[in-house]
């Protein structure tokens, strides 16, 4: 991801490790994309009427990939704020 900018800045000597917010290098307009698509992450996991059309001729291994995916994503988006991390902090970890 450190093509994207999505990656954490670091100031390291020696032993000690200090990370940092992310470097926003690279490209911006795909950082964004995957930021502005975390935040659905917010919701529970749910397969609407418009999803279920989508999956028509999709492999029934896919979609339980792609299911297991939203549901551990929005698991972690709700770990995270009930961690105490702030919304946006939480959006780009998942977007990460």
């Amino acid at each position: 991801m450190g093509f994207l900018g999505l990656v954490p800045s670091e100031h390291s000597s020696g032993e000690k490790k200090r990370r940092g917010k992310i470097t926003k290098t690279g490209n911006g307009h795909a950082r964004r994309v995957l930021v502005e698509g975390s935040q659905a992450y917010r919701h529970r996991a749910l397969l609407t009427r418009p999803l279920i059309k989508r999956q028509d001729g999709v492999s029934k291994d896919v979609m339980d990939i792609a299911w297991k995916c939203q549901v551990r994503l929005c698991a972690r988006y709700k770990r995270l704020v009930e961690k105490g991390k702030s919304h946006n902090a939480t959006v780009v970890a998942i977007a990460r």
